[in-house]
C-alpha cells in the first residue's frame, strides 16, 4: 500500500508535469508566460527528489563520508541542479529532462497505485492464480518499458543541448556566467555515471569531428578543435569513478 510519503513524491512529479506543460505551451507559441510556472515545475522536482534522496541516504550527517556519498548519488546531483535552476533565470530547455523523468514516474505511479483503485483486475491467468492487472495497466506497462531507453537517450542529448544553450547564454549575457560552469561539472559527473551520457558525448564528438575535418576547412579550425578536445579531456579526467545505478532501477526518481 502506498504511503503518504509516496503520494507526496508522486504529487511533486504531477506538479512538475502541469507546470512544465503550461510553460512549454507559452514557450513554443511565442507567448508571454509567467516564470511562476517554471519555478513551480522545479519546486515539484525538489519535492520529489528530496524524498528520494532521504530514502536513499537517510538523515544527513555532518561528516565527510556522508557528504562524499551524497555528492556521488545521481538523485542528489539532480536535486542540486534543480535547486540551481529554481533559483536562476529561466532556461526553458532545462525543464525537458526533468519533464521526461516525471512523465515516466507519473505513468508508473498511475499504473501501480491509482489504476488498481478504479479499474477492476482481470481474471487470473491460471486457475487459483492471482488476479491480473487491468488490460489498460498492462498496455501502460508495456509502453513505459518499450520507450524508457529511448527517453533516456533523448535526455542525454538534451543535456548536451542545455550546455550549449547556457554557454552561448553566458557569452550573450542571457544567463549567468556561473550556469555553464555548474552544468559542465554536472555533465562531467553524468559522463562517469551514465552510459546514455557517454554514448551521447561520443556521438556528438564524432559528428563534430566529421564536420571540422572536412577537406577544405582551414587548418586553424582543425587545430583549435583539437586543442579544445584536449582541454576537455584533461578537465574531465580522473577524480570520479563510474557508479553503479541504485538497486531496483530507482535512478533519477
Amino acid at each position: 500500500m502506498a504511503t503518504k510519503q509516496h503520494y507526496t513524491w508522486a504529487a511533486g512529479h504531477f506538479v512538475l508535469l502541469v507546470g512544465a506543460l503550461r510553460y512549454f505551451l507559452g514557450w513554443v507559441t511565442f507567448k508571454t508566460v509567467s516564470a511562476w510556472w517554471y519555478k513551480a515545475s522545479f519546486a515539484g522536482a525538489l519535492l520529489s527528489y528530496i524524498i528520494v534522496c532521504h530514502k536513499s541516504l537517510g538523515t544527513p550527517q555532518p561528516n565527510i563520508a556522508f557528504i562524499r556519498r551524497a555528492l556521488l548519488d545521481e538523485n542528489v546531483q539532480y536535486f542540486l541542479l534543480a535547486f540551481f535552476w529554481w533559483t536562476s533565470k529561466p532556461v526553458a530547455v532545462a525543464l525537458i529532462p526533468y519533464t521526461i523523468f516525471s512523465l515516466f514516474h507519473a505513468l508508473t505511479f498511475t499504473r501501480t497505485t491509482l489504476m488498481p483503485q478504479f479499474l477492476p483486475p482481470s481474471p487470473p491467468a491460471t486457475q487459483g492464480g492471482p488476479p491480473q492487472p487491468h488490460p489498460l495497466a498492462k498496455r501502460l506497462q508495456v509502453w513505459v518499458k518499450a520507450n524508457y531507453d529511448t527517453a533516456m537517450r533523448v535526455v542525454a542529448f538534451t543535456e548536451l543541448l542545455i550546455f550549449v544553450r547556457v554557454l552561448l547564454g553566458a557569452i550573450t549575457f542571457r544567463n549567468s556566467l556561473l550556469s555553464p560552469l555548474v552544468f559542465a561539472h554536472f555533465l562531467r559527473q553524468r559522463y562517469y555515471q551514465s552510459a546514455f551520457t557517454r554514448d551521447a558525448i561520443t556521438t556528438a564528438d564524432a559528428r563534430i569531428n566529421a564536420i571540422i575535418n572536412k577537406p577544405g576547412n582551414p587548418p586553424v579550425a582543425i587545430q583549435t578543435w583539437g586543442k579544445v578536445r584536449e582541454l576537455i579531456g584533461r578537465w574531465a579526467g580522473s577524480t570520479l569513478a563510474p557508479q553503479q545505478p541504485p538497486a531496483g532501477g530507482a535512478r533519477r526518481d
